[in-house]
């Protein structure tokens, strides 16, 4: 089952303002006392918020590294951008850059759930002295058709919710062949992760339907992005931990084979019986997460 504890709610809330003026907002943890040592940026993936690392990034500030987790833009609690088409990992990295430049932070860990992986690779490419170290959780630089064309078939699309039991019934529908271990309590709290209550009492997802613009004008071109060179300068040059999920149909075992294969030192830990993307409470995810960021600054 999911885990749960209280350090999840150790969080104050960080706003900063995006290069084109959006107000973007992060759930930051404080770090427990000890030695300073390098902050940790979580970002989420295609239709999430920073709510999905509530159990990490509170475990991860009891150890002692300070937590950003982000709500990119269009989600959560950040600002829905005017324009459709600033909905891509390249303009996702130049909001990270502005959050680390507005709170004094020179350079950090980077743990990166599917599409924040892909952020990370982004951003690799236009500031990588600001990474030290990345945690890819079930994304590469190259992904399975398979899996992108499940996640574009929901994203975006109106949906008729009237209830909370309704919003459980949804996060259930698109997510069990994920988490088939979940029980009803675990979807009921996964439906609070990715709705909100509207302005008229009903829950509403939690992102800007419009995030699927730049995907659907992509057509097919968006099912086979090429980021192996990134990825490469990544994990050649820096600490890098990949997580997958063992049944994920995003990132496949070729896929991760062919990475491991590219990048030798790369430590890798795989979830068990977990599709897209683990949520990084169960134990293999946590175990290996933890004894990375042992071995970073």
């Amino acid at each position: 089952m999911p885990m749960t504890t209280p350090l999840a709610d150790r969080h104050v809330e960080r706003r900063w303002t995006s290069p084109d003026g959006l107000s973007l907002y992060a759930r930051d943890y404080a770090p427990a006392e000890g030695p300073a040592r390098l902050p940790v940026i979580a970002i989420h993936g295609l239709t999430r918020n920073s709510a999905d690392f509530g159990v990490i990034a509170g475990l991860i500030a009891h150890s002692g590294r300070r937590v950003l987790a982000v709500d990119v833009r269009g989600r959560g609690r950040s600002d829905r951008a005017p324009d459709p088409t600033t909905y891509t990992p390249d303009v996702y990295a130049k909001d990270v850059v502005a959050l680390m430049e507005q709170a004094g932070i020179e350079k950090a860990i980077f743990l990166g759930t599917s599409m924040g992986g892909l952020i990370t690779l982004a951003l690799t490419a236009l500031k990588p002295k600001a990474i030290a170290a990345a945690i890819l959780n079930d994304v590469g630089p190259e992904v399975a058709a398979e899996g992108l064309a499940r996640i574009a078939a929901y994203t975006g699309q109106p949906v008729v919710i009237e209830s909370w039991d309704d919003a459980t019934a949804y996060a259930r529908r698109i997510n069990e062949a994920a988490f088939p271990h979940y029980s009803d309590a675990d979807w009921a709290a996964f439906a609070r992760r990715i709705f909100r209550e509207g302005t008229e009492g009903a829950p509403v997802l939690d992102y800007d339907p419009d995030i699927s613009a730049p995907i659907k004008a992509a057509g097919s071109k968006a099912l086979v992005p090429n980021l192996w060179p990134s990825f490469r300068a990544l994990a050649r040059k820096k600490p890098t931990l990949l997580v997958r999920g063992g049944t994920s149909d995003l990132l496949s075992s070729v896929i991760a084979d062919k990475m491991r294969k590219a990048a030798p030192a790369m430590a890798y830990a795989e979830v068990p019986s977990v599709g897209h993307a683990p949520m990084l409470d169960e134990p293999e995810a946590r175990s290996a997460i933890f004894e990375f960021l042992a071995g970073v600054g």
